[in-house]
């Protein structure tokens, strides 16, 4: 289901009430909220499953410029503990995904938890050994389709 922030009233903009509460911030939920952008980047959001239905969820946002972007992953609380504030898999899938995030999640508050940011390559780097790899990869792969038809 995707939202949209254009039809905000004003009762939770900068006019001094404090507004809604942030989801997960209460700690009451189903899910564990692991947060990779701010969400104030993003004008629509929409939530997928990933996997096995309710288990591990994505929440990708889309800019102003129209781009799409992972907002935030939502990992149920059946797949995942809390250790030291840290977020802890107990399925292998929750385990893949904290890998993938190149940081361990550490909690902000209540189901909330944020990763470190990726790192900023400026473009004068690019193409990236990784980048480039992957290219060749690529146009090896497609070769090789065209080549078996």
């Amino acid at each position: 289901m995707a939202t949209n922030r254009k039809n905000q009233n004003a009762k939770g903009s900068k006019s001094g009430s404090r507004g809604r509460a942030k989801p997960g911030s209460g700690g009451q939920g189903n899910y564990y909220h692991i947060e990779l952008r701010d969400g104030a980047d993003f004008e629509t959001f929409r939530t997928q499953d990933v996997g096995d239905p309710g288990h591990l969820q994505r929440v990708g946002g889309k800019r102003a410029t129209g781009s799409w972007a992972t907002v935030k992953w939502l990992v149920s609380k059946d797949d995942a503990h809390v250790e030291d504030g840290k977020l802890v898999g107990d399925t292998q899938e929750v385990r893949d995904l904290i890998k993938r995030l190149r940081s361990t999640p550490r909690q902000i508050r209540g189901d909330r938890f944020q990763v470190k940011p990726r790192r900023n390559v400026p473009e004068r780097s690019k193409p990236t050994a990784a980048q480039s790899g992957a290219r060749k990869q690529n146009i090896k792969k497609a070769q090789k389709a065209q080549r078996s038809k």
